[in-house]
C-alpha cells in the first residue's frame, strides 16, 4: 500500500481539536488523518503517526517509512515550518496529513463537487 504525507501547516491548538472534533461527526471517511505536533521533528512526526488509530490494511511501517522519505526529501520545507512553528508558539501545532494516495483522491473528488 502507498502513502503520502505533507505538512500542511501551523495552527492553534484549540483549532485542530475543533477540527479533529468535526470530523468524527462526519460519516466514515477513507483514511485520511490529519497529525498535531508540538515540535518539528522526525521524532515528532513519527509519534503522531503511531498515536494513530490503526485503518484496516494499513502497514505502521510503511507509514512511517513515508514520513521519513518526505523528511528526508523535503530539508527545505522542513525547515521552513520548523521556522513558523517557532514563530508561532507554544500554543500552535505543525499540522500534517497521512493518507493512502486513493483515500486523499476520494477526498480531493468530495472537495470537487
Amino acid at each position: 500500500m502507498a502513502y503520502t504525507f505533507e505538512i500542511l501547516g501551523v495552527a492553534p491548538v484549540l483549532e485542530f481539536f475543533n477540527h479533529q472534533q468535526t470530523l468524527l461527526h462526519h460519516p466514515p471517511r477513507q483514511a485520511v488523518n490529519y497529525l498535531g505536533a508540538y515540535r518539528c521533528t522526525l521524532d515528532a512526526l513519527i509519534q503522531s503517526v503511531e498515536t494513530v488509530p490503526p485503518h484496516s490494511g494499513w502497514h505502521l511501517d510503511q507509514a512511517i517509512q513515508t514520513v521519513i522519505d518526505f523528511w528526508m526529501r523535503n530539508t527545505d520545507s522542513v525547515h521552513h515550518w520548523r521556522k513558523r512553528l517557532d514563530d508561532a508558539g507554544a500554543q500552535n501545532l505543525l499540522v500534517s496529513r497521512l493518507s493512502t494516495f486513493e483515500a486523499l483522491r476520494s477526498e480531493f473528488d468530495l472537495l470537487l463537487d
